[in-house]
């Protein structure tokens, strides 16, 4: 087990390494210290994997890194933080516990028979908007995986009709932050193993994990289904996100963008000549009409 748990942690630090050098998510300061990041920590597997592995990467970086830690205590019924303050306490690095009553919040605010993910979301994502500031951070990480990006994705075509899924890392409305996603190439199956070799103590959700039928379900059971018929489905489909050909889509405004593109950026190739194989010779005429 202990030699799986290597191998798993050696896949996934590796993994995270490259997309955290190809999209440049951790970087020098502007101001010459140390930059801040504040990372989710919401007591799951992801996050605690993402702490695990940012806090390998970063004493290696030629530059100096501050990683905050950051849970958010949603006062949910039967919530003990106990176990995880140990662990963040065990860390021996910066941490912080927020607590706010979404939990009453999203209940109110959602319809009957509505989901709670999108209200939940936004009230989670405005309260450590506001502890980063406070913090000083100037980027938030966040523990979403290649499962989340690729599930995502088929939400957004299936349901609201348009090709989005999640970036490694975008700047906030008001330009305050860089919201970075280190996981984004790793895959959930090796996420979870890692977690349960290295014992998190994980945090049951009784907010959008209570519920069932969910659309995001649905999006997993298809992956998991077409995986069964082709294994590799799910690295294919995410190098299809950064395979994108805008000439064969069909939004007029991404494809002026595409037309008026650096010239360094896939350059126009010369078409290559072509040997003459076959005559196209009629067999038949059509009649004339007079």
């Amino acid at each position: 087990m202990e030699e799986r748990r290597r191998v798993l942690e050696k896949h996934l630090y590796r993994t995270l390494k490259t997309t955290c050098e190809r999209w440049e998510l951790l970087r020098p300061s502007a101001s010459g210290g140390a930059e801040r990041v504040m990372v989710a920590i919401s007591g799951g597997k992801d996050s605690y994997t993402l702490l695990t592995l940012l806090d390998k990467l970063v004493p290696r970086l030629p530059f100096a890194v501050e990683l905050v830690a950051v849970h958010l205590d949603q006062a949910q019924p039967g919530y003990d933080g106990a176990p995880l303050e140990a662990w963040l306490a065990q860390r021996g690095r910066p941490y912080e516990i927020l607590r706010e009553d979404t939990y009453s919040e999203v209940l109110s605010r959602t319809a009957p028979g509505g989901t709670y993910c999108t209200v939940c979301s936004r009230l989670r994502r405005g309260i450590l908007y506001s502890a980063a500031e406070r913090l000083g951070c100037s980027a938030i990480a966040l523990g979403h995986h290649r499962d989340d990006a690729l599930e995502t994705f088929l939400m957004n075509l299936f349901f609201a009709g348009k090709l989005q899924a999640m970036p490694a890392s975008y700047v906030t409305d008001d330009g305050r932050f860089r919201v970075i996603r280190p996981l984004i190439d790793c895959d959930e199956a090796r996420i979870a193993e890692y977690a349960a070799l290295e014992q998190f103590p994980i945090l049951p959700c009784n907010l959008c994990g209570s519920q069932e039928g969910l659309q995001r379900e649905r999006m997993s059971a298809l992956l998991a289904q077409l995986e069964a018929q082709h294994p590799d489905v799910r690295s294919v489909m995410m190098r299809a996100l950064g395979n994108v050909r805008p000439t064969h889509l069909l939004d007029p405004e991404v494809l002026e963008a595409w037309s008026a593109r650096p010239a360094h950026v896939r350059p126009e190739r010369a078409p290559e000549p072509r040997e003459a194989r076959y005559e196209a010779r009629s067999v038949r005429k059509l009649p004339v009409v007079e």
